[in-house]
């Protein structure tokens, strides 16, 4: 084994959003840092995103007159997690969620549009070309003296005579490696939503989703944690994403939220199953449930006219391009070529249009497009479009208990010293379900967080 003996001062572990947040940060503070990433290229899960970044108080929104605030944002942050979520982790984002969205700006993020999207009151949704932004911050990286190490799998923690996590056991192109750190250790390598066996012991009803997110997310970071006795939290809320059409693979991504625009989702029986306003995760949920776990999101012409080419979620063109969207002059017609029963089909229209004129209660309590925001459109003007999709397991929003400095609390809320943990290996600030955006931003947000106070401490205590 190769023994790094000179150090650094900061170990980070993966290269996505958080792991590539927190490693420039500590550079810009003046700390050596070694960057390791598992997989043979920067960017994790965070590349196979949609780019969203949930800010609120921003020039974006200023200059579209959206009314948002950082009451607004906590009370949706707080809802959609079913209050199940650290108000101290919530209290700690929007605190500093701002000055994030200003460092991304300055670091190479554009943000050309936003979007009200899962869990948000207002639109909160900040987009940017997330490929673009990884290979930048990686680039400002190394180009300031940081070492990015690929193809560098950390598979241990080592603590010292103290208890203090002070160094990485890593398997390398070259054989295992040791690697020290003098201030600490930061997990940001991502979820396991590729780990069948943490799955099946925690989220067993998941396998049945399409299986996505990064290659390398199968839970090392989350292992070597647990392994020190880390606290963990939110395990029992992982959830796929409702929206990806059954054809999706690693090789390309599409989710599609036409159901945020005005579709509605029935089974292959016509029949409606959920309130399709709620959190996309908890779609997600409510779709595994159904025949074949598939739903069809189905909309008229007026939806169709909604879509936001180039913007992922809502880019209905390119699905339609690619031959994903089923479309026909009558409901009986769309029916026939999506494989939906007909009857069953046009009578759930008929009933929620019924509701929508106010003839009848929706037989969903659906009252809204999103999170009680948006005026129902009926399903009425033709054509009419069907797109089936199912579950995605993009991302499991769960893991390590940290406290709002972002460092690791073992199963008595006690911190473990030298280790911290940012990004989806995280658990309780999301809570029950997922608002679109918070994932690449408590990434940011928190990546910032710990960089800052490990450049404070003194590494000698």
């Amino acid at each position: 084994m190769t023994d790094d003996r000179t150090g650094y001062d900061v170990i980070v572990l993966g290269a996505g959003i958080a792991g590539l947040t927190a490693a420039l940060s500590a550079v810009e503070h003046g700390l050596s840092v070694v960057l390791l990433e598992k997989t043979s290229a920067v960017g994790g899960s965070s590349v196979m995103s949609g780019g969203f970044f949930a800010f609120s108080g921003t020039d974006e929104q200023r200059a579209q007159g959206v009314g948002d605030s950082a009451n607004a944002f906590l009370a949706d942050l707080r809802e959609v997690g079913a209050y199940r979520n650290d108000p101290a982790l919530l209290r700690q984002y929007l605190d500093n969620q701002r000055d994030t969205y200003r460092w991304l700006k300055g670091h190479g993020a554009r943000f050309p549009v936003i979007e009200i999207s899962s869990g948000q009151s207002f639109a909160r949704s900040h987009h940017t070309p997330i490929r673009t932004l990884i290979s930048e911050l990686a680039d400002r990286f190394t180009a300031a003296g940081g070492t990015l190490l690929l193809e560098h799998r950390a598979t241990e923690l080592v603590r010292d005579e103290h208890g203090r996590v002070g160094a990485v056991i890593a398997e390398t192109p070259l054989g295992p490696a040791r690697f020290a750190a003098r201030r600490g250790v930061v997990i940001a390598s991502g979820g396991f939503s590729r780990s069948e066996e943490l799955l099946s012991v925690f989220a067993p009803e998941q396998l049945a989703a399409i299986p996505y997110g990064g290659l390398g997310n199968t839970g090392d970071g989350f292992r070597m944690a647990w392994r020190l006795g880390a606290g963990m939290a939110d395990m029992s809320a992982v959830c796929g994403t409702y929206g990806s059409h059954p054809d999706t693979g690693i090789e390309f991504h599409e989710l599609l939220t036409a159901y945020y625009l005005g579709a509605i989702i029935v089974n292959n029986a016509g029949r409606r199953f959920v309130d399709e306003s709620i959190s996309y995760k908890s779609l997600g949920a409510a779709c595994l449930a159904q025949p074949e776990g598939l739903g069809f999101q189905v909309f008229d012409a007026v939806v169709r006219a909604r879509s936001h080419p180039g913007v992922p979620l809502n880019d209905i063109d390119m699905l339609e391009e690619i031959g994903h969207v089923y479309r026909a002059g009558t409901l009986e017609e769309l029916a026939d070529l999506a494989g939906i029963d007909p009857a069953g089909l046009v009578s759930t229209v008929e009933r929620y249009n019924s509701a929508i004129a106010g003839g009848d209660p929706d037989d969903q309590g659906r009252s809204a497009l999103v999170n009680g925001v948006g005026e129902l459109v009926p399903v009425a003007e033709p054509p009419f479009y069907a797109y089936p999709a199912k579950t995605l397991m993009t991302t499991t929003y769960c893991g390590v208990t940290i406290d709002p400095y972002g460092r690791v609390l073992d199963v008595d809320g006690e911190v473990i010293p030298g280790l911290s943990a940012i990004g989806e290996v995280t658990g309780g600030f999301h809570g029950a379900a997922y608002m679109t955006g918070t994932s690449l931003g408590k990434g940011a947000v928190f990546g910032r967080i710990v960089a800052a106070r490990l450049a404070a401490e003194d590494p000698a205590a």
